[in-house]
């Protein structure tokens, strides 16, 4: 009789938390495979959510469709991995925080791993990416809406299946956090995911630019960054710090962030 197969790991939290750092380094575990985002079960939940009086005119079962999904999906992941030499798949992708129900009708035994960082240091991240509207519109909920639907999911899982990160204690010191991680996750330690800027990656490059750029603006030694802590704080004007106290401040305090 074959063995179960290893449980799914899916990487969740609000865009612009450090998912994409998280990703690499779980990626380096000489055992896991966790690749670029797909959106593929965002989409999906679309099609079998709001789009189901379409797919319920086929007269076919939504437990059909799920198994359908969730074996596309598993045979993706795995063709990927056993390429790659390794025996656990995981996905980092933010925008399946706002569908995690979903995903846990086609994985009931998944591992969540909820990367959380302060809501002004997010804003000041869209700020620099994507411009000052972007800002304005996580500072004024959508930081909140992440953060609230990945913890709210996670409440109602046993312990051993959600485990919450701070991005502020991942970057100040990597090892224990990762050692705590992977003992959540039942994997060995493995001292590769703090070299995780030395493993090939998938489609990473310019991420990989982009982290050395910030590491000699900021001073920073080593693989990670860590002078982006805070930022929002120091740099946000009073427009946008005043959106964040009233979009993010309850859930900030909350989660003991200053608001």
């Amino acid at each position: 009789m074959d063995p179960s197969p290893p449980r799914p790991i899916f990487v969740i939290g609000c865009p612009r938390s450090g998912t994409t750092l998280l990703r690499l380094m779980l990626d380096s575990h000489e055992r896991l495979s966790c690749g670029e985002e797909t959106h593929f079960l965002r989409d999906l939940a679309s099609t079998v959510g709001a789009h189901w009086p379409l797919l319920e005119t086929y007269g076919i079962p939504r437990e059909y469709w799920l198994q359908r999904i969730r074996a596309f999906y598993t045979g993706f992941q795995t063709d990927y991995l056993e390429r790659r030499g390794k025996q656990r798949w995981a996905e980092k992708d933010p925008t399946y925080t706002l569908v995690l129900p979903f995903i846990h009708e086609l994985f009931p035994d998944a591992q969540y791993v909820h990367l959380v960082r302060d809501a002004y240091d997010v804003v000041a991240s869209f700020r620099d990416r994507w411009g000052y509207r972007s800002a304005l519109r996580v500072a004024r909920g959508e930081w909140a809406r992440y953060v609230g639907a990945g913890r709210d999911f996670g409440q109602r899982l046993p312990t051993q299946r959600y485990h919450e990160l701070r991005y502020e204690a991942l970057v100040a010191d990597p090892e224990p956090a990762l050692r705590f991680l992977l003992e959540f996750l039942g994997e060995p330690w493995d001292p590769a995911v703090l070299r995780f800027h030395e493993a090939p990656h998938d489609a990473t490059e310019r991420y990989t630019r982009f982290t050395a750029e910030r590491r000699r603006e900021g001073g920073d030694e080593g693989a990670v960054y860590r002078s982006r802590v805070g930022a929002g704080r120091r740099e946000l004007d009073p427009v946008l710090r005043a959106v964040v106290r009233r979009g993010a401040g309850p859930l900030l305090r909350e989660l003991g962030y200053r608001a």
